[in-house]
């Protein structure tokens, strides 16, 4: 029988791991630690129905390729209208560009907290370099190894801090189960939604379950499976992160010294131990989800270009050789790094969730009419059950993407 230890879930995650990954991004990192520092547990169920909504969400995604042996790209250029395929492509781009900027920002950030000798605009062109030439380097295989390594320490050392501070388990239970909103939550309920669990890097998942080569109807329990478990890391990883934030000073978490802030307090608690597991745990985090953005999102726009050719099909061309893939990648890890120069990390990682915020609903519409078909998905067509958590993630993205774009014109 094989050895049980701490990371044996990590190990038996397949591709999933690269979505909590990307899922478990900066803005995962500051949304968590700003709801920490400012309510401590009282906002748990929302992380917990957060994450339940975006497993809903990647479920369906992964349920129609597996139905249709075709991805999302290919089913919104060969099935629908043309104006979907132009809607997200500008989109794209435009995500893109500001997750770009996101990521060299809190990559940066991280490396400045871990060694402030440098500045953070020569951290965030570091990472972004290193990440470019990891996504290129190797195939999945080697990716995915990269990834778990990363995944978990970041899970690792922060779970162990959260355990460590002793938090009142009692206590954050309750929340879990029992939906509070405490006085001026609102928005903060609104940032949990928007960004934890990723948004456009769900799309990703399509190639990567390709890359590992699972396909067809027989893999539908497998798929699922992964995600469960990736869903509940990032899960995990949210819910640690709100502990070990809580009692921290609301406002500085809200600026650039957010990760030392936390690390100071974890230091008062357990020592230098503690100060550096959670800045180490904080990096795993940010460059992870660089990493498998960096990799993943490239998919997204090399598959648009193959369709755009009339490729036969996408599972006949390897898109990572293509120069659409490549070309994506530098325009990824390039012209974003204008927004280091902007010099506010938090600033650029709270605009990204925003944006991502408004393909959520889009997701959810598109998943409610493709996997309600019959004569596309058959026997893997929703359930009632999928239906109510699609309408639910529609009517709450939805909602949120027209708060956002209010409070936007309102400034």
């Amino acid at each position: 029988m094989p050895r049980l230890t701490l990371l044996s879930p990590l190990k038996a995650l397949g591709p999933g791991l690269v979505v909590a990954a990307a899922g478990i991004g900066a803005g995962d990192v500051i949304t968590a630690t700003v709801t920490g520092a400012t309510f401590g547990t009282r906002l748990a169920w929302a992380l917990a129905a957060c994450v339940a909504l975006k497993f809903a969400l990647n479920e369906g995604v992964a349920r129609w390729q597996l139905a249709t042996g075709s991805t999302i790209i290919e089913a919104c250029a060969q099935r629908l209208p043309r104006w979907v395929s132009g809607y997200f492509f500008l989109y794209l781009l435009l995500w893109t560009f500001f997750v770009g900027g996101s990521l060299t920002n809190a990559c940066g950030l991280a490396g400045h907290t871990l060694f402030p000798q440098w500045p953070v605009w020569v951290w965030g062109i570091i990472h972004s370099v290193a990440a470019a030439a990891l996504a290129l380097a190797g195939g999945f295989t080697f990716f995915e190894r990269v990834m778990k390594a990363l995944v978990g320490v970041m899970v690792l050392t922060v779970a162990v801090c959260a355990v460590l501070v002793k938090p009142h388990v009692g206590e954050l239970l309750r929340h879990l189960a029992w939906p509070e909103l405490p006085p001026a939550s609102g928005k903060s309920v609104l940032g949990i939604f928007g960004g934890i669990g990723g948004s456009m890097t769900m799309l990703c998942y399509g190639y990567w379950i390709r890359e590992n080569a699972w396909s067809g109807v027989g893999c539908q329990r497998t798929v699922r499976a992964d995600l469960l478990l990736a869903y509940a890391v990032t899960l995990v990883f949210a819910l640690a992160l709100t502990v070990v934030a809580a009692g921290c000073s609301a406002a500085v978490t809200q600026g650039s010294g957010m990760a030392l802030e936390v690390a100071s307090r974890l230091e008062a608690l357990l020592g230098p131990a503690g100060r550096w597991a959670f800045l180490i745990g904080f990096w795993c985090a940010v460059f992870g989800a660089m990493l498998a953005v960096w990799q993943g999102v490239p998919y997204l726009f090399a598959d648009f270009m193959a369709q755009r050719s009339r490729a036969t099909a996408v599972g006949d061309v390897d898109l990572k050789t293509t120069r659409a893939y490549r070309g994506y990648l530098l325009f990824l890890a390039g012209p974003p790094l204008v927004l280091l120069f902007a010099e506010k990390p938090v600033a650029m990682v709270v605009l990204f969730t925003v944006i991502g915020a408004f393909f959520m609903p889009f997701l959810a519409a598109l998943l409610l009419y493709l996997n309600n078909r019959r004569d596309w998905i058959g026997s893997l067509r929703n359930d009632a059950t999928r239906n109510i958590a699609l309408v639910v993630a529609l009517a709450l993205f939805g909602w949120i993407a027209i708060t956002e774009l209010v409070n936007l014109f309102g400034r």
